[in-house]
C-alpha cells in the first residue's frame, strides 16, 4: 500500500521542516495544567496503511495525551454494546457551538448534539460505565488490542489534573442527569471520561489503532471484526461533520477527510480503503485544533490526493 516507504518518509520530513516556525501561531492548552507542561516544539506525523505498513517522522514514537481522540473509541464501544439504542440518547448533528457548550445542552433538554462534543462523550462514558463492570479497564484493554501494544498506559498526572479542573464537564453531566439522560453516578462517569482522555499514545499507535475505520470495521492486521461496516460508515460520517470542533466544516472543505482532534495536540484522519494519518503538535488554534497538525494533514492530503471527495 505504501509503495515507496523511503519516498514517503522523505516527504514527511520535508513537510515537518516546513512547519517548524508555525508553532508560534498557536498556544498550548492551559485549562488542563498538566498539558501546559508539554514542550510546544514537539512535532510528528505517521501514516499507517491497511496492508500493515507504517512510516513516521519527527516525534512520532513519543506518547502524548490523546484527550478527545478517545471519544472515537468510546463511541465504537458504546455502539457495539447497546446498538441503535444509543441514538435515542444522543444525536448525530453538527453542533455549531463550542465543544463544551452548556447553553445548547439546556436548549435541547439534555440530549447532546453529537457524541464527539463533550456532552455527547460524557453520555457515551455513562453508557460504558453502566454496561461494563470495570469500564476503565475495558477501555484501556480495547485500546491495547487495537494498537497491538500492551504498553499503552493511563497518564495519572494528566488524570489528576483533569479531575481537579473538570468543573465544566461536571456541570454538563449533572445537567444531563437532571433531564434523566445519565444513568450512573456522576463521579463514576467523570472518572471514566477523564481516564480515557488521559491515555497516552504515540502517533504510530494511534494510526494503527484506527485502521479498522479505514477498512469497513475490520482490523486489517488480525482480520478481526471491530464493528460493522454500517457503524464504521456512521463513525466516519460523524467525524466528517463534527470531529474538528467548530472548524469541522472548514476542514471538510479544505482537506476532505473524516478526522478527530484532541487538545493534547493530536489529530487523526481516516482515509477509507487506504489507511490513517496521525499528526501531533501541542500548540492549538482558536478552535482547539493543532495549528501544525491540521496544516500537515492539509499538505499531505493534497500531495497524495487523499480527499474522500475526489
Amino acid at each position: 500500500m505504501i509503495k515507496d516507504i523511503a519516498n514517503l518518509h522523505a516527504k514527511l520530513q520535508i513537510l515537518l521542516a516546513r512547519q517548524k516556525n508555525l508553532y508560534n501561531q498557536g498556544r498550548v492548552t492551559n485549562y488542563i495544567p498538566a498539558l501546559a507542561e508539554v514542550c510546544p516544539k514537539k512535532m510528528a506525523a505517521c501514516v499507517a496503511t491497511i496492508d500493515g505498513s507504517s512510516v513516521g517522522a519527527g516525534d512520532y514514537q513519543e506518547a502524548f495525551s490523546i484527550q478527545s481522540i478517545s471519544k472515537v473509541f468510546g463511541l465504537v464501544m458504546a455502539m457495539n454494546r447497546i446498538g441503535d439504542d444509543l441514538w435515542q440518547r444522543v444525536n448525530m448533528e453538527p453542533s455549531g457551538q463550542p465543544f463544551n457548550s452548556i447553553i445548547q445542552l439546556e436548549w435541547e433538554k439534555g440530549i447532546p448534539r453529537n457524541p464527539v462534543i463533550n456532552a455527547g462523550a460524557l453520555l457515551v462514558a455513562d453508557v460504558l460505565t453502566s454496561h461494563f463492570s470495570a469500564s476503565k479497564l475495558a477501555f484501556l484493554s480495547f485500546m491495547r488490542t487495537l494498537a497491538h501494544d500492551d504498553t499503552i498506559f493511563i497518564d495519572n498526572h494528566v488524570y489528576q489534573s483533569e479531575l481537579s479542573h473538570g468543573n465544566r464537564n461536571a456541570a454538563l453531566a449533572y445537567l444531563m442527569k437532571s433531564f434523566g439522560n445519565i444513568e450512573s453516578e456522576i463521579p463514576d462517569v467523570l472518572s471514566h471520561y477523564f481516564t480515557q482522555c488521559s491515555i497516552a499514545m504515540t502517533c504510530e499507535q494511534l494510526a494503527t489503532s484506527l485502521l479498522f475505520l479505514a477498512n469497513k470495521g475490520v482490523d486489517p492486521i488480525t482480520k478481526k471484526v471491530i464493528c460493522t461496516p454500517r457503524d464504521a460508515h456512521r463513525v466516519n460520517a460523524i467525524l466528517s461533520t463534527s470531529g474538528m470542533y467548530d472548524q469541522s466544516g472548514e476542514f471538510a472543505f479544505s482537506i476532505g477527510l473524516p478526522a478527530k482532534s484532541g487538545v493534547g495536540g493530536g489529530v487523526v484522519a481516516i482515509v477509507p480503503n487506504y489507511g490513517v494519518i496521525c499528526t501531533w503538535s501541542p500548540p492549538l488554534n482558536s478552535f482547539g485544533n493543532s495549528v501544525i497538525g491540521t496544516n500537515l494533514l492539509a499538505n499531505l492530503a493534497e500531495e497524495l490526493g487523499l480527499s474522500i471527495y475526489h
